[in-house]
């Protein structure tokens, strides 16, 4: 092609690519045996000419090159770059990953129990460390040139989110910010607000999947394509699967034979073909089934952590075996190697045989329950290919680097905490992300298993859509609030906080309605001119009119009202042979009254029908037929015209009996005129009120005017418009500043405590701003108020596992059991002053609804830390909490981490708590939670 140029264009392509080969990307792309995508491309090259970058793409698709180009970049320029991650597991993944890369001296890690090297020029942490480190103001920040944000879609989490926009809006200017995410329907907002925050920032969003995803749904013994094949983006659900719905729906329940609905034998036939088409297969024989169409490695998601030991467990009585001998050796001596560190009596506690024997099988779980020295284990077999079927959580979809060939759904449903929900779109494409290895997979693969009452154009809208909105989650906290005044002081905290994400799409949303606020206010300045009356004030004129109109209705609401409950008397006083009147409605004309139909548990007198309908009485009527009446057949009470005896003979059902005793109604009470209810003199009629406005309407100038109901007429619309006008305006007001609002809801609360004076934080407020996690508040006050003075460490770190702890089942209202003794009274202390703040937020409108304030402590693992700090036995221990190995390793580090917050912020020389709680500390780090590096 070169030939074809001419000399000035070859010299100038010369140039450019001598210019491209002087560029740090250049140098970066020498150091990967394969080629860069053009989102990849893009994005260093933004990063490169000084640009923030926000990238989303795929699970998958290799994003994270653009967050190692910033290494690249900081180590060429002699700067630093910070790399966040939202669990500890991905940080220690990409540590190591970088380690390998640049070397263990260039790389360090932070993650709150694990401190590597941090002064190293790139340090990979928690996103909370690094939010600690800025308003700690530490030293380590000087040089920083860089920040990647993996997982950055975090930011929507309602627990841990608002972490991310902390971060985001107090890093130095000087910082260029990688912000790192999935596929998100609003990068473009996202972006926009990056832009104003950070300044320039480049969106790339790439939606192009490097392996190719097939969506599939496994029936029986046959494995169908979600999706006809076919051109463009809208593909068709297959007919087959849509047929399987319509057969199954159709086809008669267990229940239905079971009440007596007898089929035809060819019916049964069908059915019986039909079944033996279709069904749920077992996890090992769609183990079996993967494996034989060549798509293991496999990530089954199961949402439940019983559910995946379970099915590992059917594997393994089935007989499943994927691996080889030489398989299994190396997965025996690479298992031997990794938990060489824990105690031989430990082994049998944490179930080692059994998951060692899964694993030689090639067959694992994974969740949270586990301890996270197996999940790691797990981990990295499955990456060496050395586990082929792993049955997984969710948890699992969360950043972790295990990709597979197929991902397998059992269900489209979950718990969420409070009820069995469908899983959403966002969910969807997050599980089945993981499916097709880049570099390794030709195509990826997602199955779903088939369910009875499975809908395929519901599955085909979640594998068709891509709608995972990005919605910030941001709150300020007790913490937050104490840092910011600190630093910024009151007013500059309450702009920084309005600079949130969350602010920022509140703000956008109420441009629509400000744009029909604009509107209505110049419709208002023209009504309010065709209303003007050369004899006066019109608009006090139609106010009075409009003030007489208010008055009468609410005297006519309040008659209405006494009308109905006169009659719900009325009614209620009925008995069976009570010859009635019906006043009005469809059946109005003389009645008997058959049953008085009372509510049920309530007799005759009894008044008051607060959530029903009152009484529905069951009449005959003079032309035969028998009806339940409600209360609106009766606006006005009803009186008994007379009394008739009901033959006992008397049925309903039968038109003769209903003819006869209708006859005997008309003989017995057709020439009775119907009592007309007199109507009372109206309210109206002796109000003061009405008359003193009507004297004042008569007295107005503009009652005279000839153009007077023209103007009304005006006066109305510009009414109406006004109060539509005020109804936007509220919604306005209930959307800006609203996290400015909850700010200073905030601080009028720490000020009442004296952790703030105006601008100034006080002693105990220092103290606050070091206590960083849910219960910072309560924190803080069991330290002012020496709840933990003079506690032993075991019963210290007792009483602080409140703070942290939270049962899975939230309705379990078994009493837990704590530690007798000191700790006993210190436990209920604390609750007694968490009861007090708890108050204190109500009356300063302060609500965990909107996720902020004080939950309650939570006293289910006191015993279980007693136990452990006191030198108990992990058997000993796991049998009395009740708990996986792997929640409590957890919990441990969670009431470790806390502890050490509270040894730096305990007040005074002569305080026990630092010193009991660095002892405390010591005593969990041991056993499983000391060797366990993730957590």
């Amino acid at each position: 092609m070169t030939e074809d140029l001419s000399p000035a264009e070859r010299y100038a392509a010369a140039r450019e690519r001598a210019a491209e080969q002087a560029t740090a990307l250049a140098s970066f792309r020498e150091m990967y045996d394969f080629g860069l995508d053009p989102f990849q491309i893009d994005a260093c090259r933004a990063l490169e000419d000084g640009k923030g970058v926000l990238v989303a793409a795929p699970t998958g698709s290799g994003k994270t090159i653009v967050g190692e180009f910033a290494v690249h970049l900081a180590l060429q320029q002699g700067k630093k770059c910070f790399y966040t991650t939202p669990i500890k597991a991905l940080s220690n993944q990409k540590y190591a990953d970088l380690c390998r890369r640049y070397g263990s001296d260039k790389v360090g890690l932070l993650t709150g129990d694990n401190s590597v090297n941090s002064d190293a020029p790139v340090v990979v942490m928690t996103t909370e460390v690094l939010r600690n480190m800025l308003y700690a103001g530490s030293q380590t920040l000087l040089g920083l040139g860089y920040v990647v944000m993996d997982e950055v879609h975090y930011l929507s989490d309602r627990f841990r989110g608002a972490v991310w926009e902390e971060v985001i809006i107090h890093l130095p200017e000087s910082v260029t910010l990688v912000s790192l995410s999935a596929t998100v329907s609003n990068a473009e907002e996202f972006g926009d607000w990056l832009d104003t925050v950070r300044g320039d920032t480049q969106v790339i969003v790439s939606e192009h999947r490097p392996v190719p995803l097939f969506q599939h749904v496994l029936a029986g013994r046959r494995m169908y394509d979600l999706f006809e094949e076919g051109e463009g983006r809208k593909r068709a659900v297959n007919p087959d699967l849509t047929r399987m719905a319509r057969l199954e729906a159709s086809r008669p329940s267990y229940q239905d034979r079971r009440r007596g609905r007898h089929m035809r034998e060819a019916d049964r036939e069908r059915e019986r073909r039909q079944r033996t088409r279709i069904w749920t297969p077992g996890r090992p024989e769609v183990i079996e089934r993967l494996d034989n169409e060549g798509l293991l490695p496999a990530i089954t998601f199961i949402f439940s952590r019983a559910g995946c030991e379970s099915a590992v467990q059917q594997c393994l009585y089935a007989g499943l075996r994927l691996n080889d001998e030489e398989a299994r050796e190396r997965v025996r001596a690479l298992v031997e190697e990794r938990t060489a560190a824990i105690p031989p009596e430990d082994l049998h506690v944490l179930g080692y045989y059994e998951w060692l024997e899964g694993l030689e099988r090639g067959i694992a779980a994974h969740h949270a329950g586990m301890l996270p020295t197996f999940k790691e284990v797990v981990e990295e077999l499955f990456v060496r290919g050395l586990v082929k079927a792993v049955f997984a959580t969710e948890t699992l979809a969360l950043g972790i680097n295990m990709p597979a060939r197929s991902v397998v759904l059992e269900k489209l449903v979950k718990w969420n905490g409070e009820q069995h929900a469908d899983i959403t779109p966002g969910e969807f494409t997050q599980l089945t992300g993981r499916a097709g290895r880049r570099g390794i997979d030709v195509e990826g693969h997602a199955v779903v298993l088939w369910q009875r009452g499975m809908n395929p154009d519901h599955l085909a809208g979640l594998a068709g859509t891509r709608t995972y909105p990005l919605r910030s989650s941001f709150k300020p906290s007790y913490n937050m609030a104490v840092n910011l005044v600190e630093q910024f002081g009151r007013h500059r905290s309450r702009e920084l906080l309005e600079t949130s994400f969350a602010q920022f799409q509140a703000d956008k949303s109420v441009v629509g309605i400000s744009r029909q606020v604009q509107r209505n206010e110049e419709g208002l300045e023209g009504y309010q001119a065709s209303m003007t009356c050369h004899l006066g004030d019109f608009e006090e004129y139609a106010g009075l009119r409009r003030q007489l109109k208010d008055r009468e209705t609410e005297l006519a609401r309040q008659g209405a009202g006494q009308r109905r409950a006169e009659a719900a008397v009325a009614l209620e006083k009925l008995k069976p042979g009570d010859v009635i009147h019906v006043p009005t409605g469809k059946y109005a004309g003389l009645a008997l009254v058959l049953e008085p139909g009372l509510p049920a548990g309530r007799s005759n007198g009894h008044r008051g029908f607060e959530g029903h309908d009152g009484p529905r009485p069951l009449v005959l009527t003079a032309e035969r037929q028998v009806k339940r009446l409600a209360a609106m057949d009766f606006p006005v009470p009803v009186e008994p015209l007379e009394r008739m005896r009901i033959p006992k003979t008397f049925n309903a059902r039968s038109p003769q009996s209903r003819r006869d005793l209708a006859s005997a109604l008309r003989t017995k009470a057709g020439h009775i005129p119907a009592d007309r209810h007199r109507k009372k003199r109206s309210q109206a009629a002796d109000d003061k009120e009405i008359a003193r406005l009507r004297k004042a309407i008569r007295a107005h100038p503009c009652h005279g005017c000839d153009d007077r109901e023209d103007h009304a007429r005006w006066a109305e619309r510009y009414h109406r418009l006004m109060r539509d006008t005020s109804q936007l305006e509220r919604r306005i007001e209930g959307r800006t500043n609203t996290i400015a609002r909850t700010f200073d809801r905030i601080v009028a609360l720490l000020t009442e405590l004296d952790y703030l004076r105006g601008d100034e934080v006080t002693e105990h407020g220092k103290r606050l701003a070091r206590l960083y996690g849910e219960l910072d508040l309560l924190a803080s006050e069991c330290l002012r108020e020496g709840v933990w003075e003079g506690l032993p460490p075991a019963e210290l770190a007792a009483c602080v596992s409140a703070l942290v702890f939270e049962s899975r089942a939230a309705d379990d209202a078994t009493t837990p059991k704590v530690p007798s003794g000191k700790a006993k009274a210190a436990l209920g202390e604390t609750v007694r002053i968490w009861g007090r703040l708890d108050a204190l937020e109500e009356d300063f409108r302060i609500s965990q609804t909107e996720g902020v304030g004080q939950r309650e402590p939570d006293l289910g693992f006191a015993w279980a830390a007693y136990m452990w700090a006191s030198g108990k036995g992990l058997d000993e221990v796991l049998r009395e909490a009740e708990m996986p190995a792997g929640d409590f390793v957890r919990w441990c580090k969670q009431v470790i981490d806390v502890l050490g917050q509270i040894a730096a912020a305990a007040p005074g020389a002569e305080s026990t708590v630092p010193k009991n709680a660095r002892k405390a500390v010591e005593a969990l780090l041991r056993g499983v939670v000391a060797y366990s590096s993730v957590g």
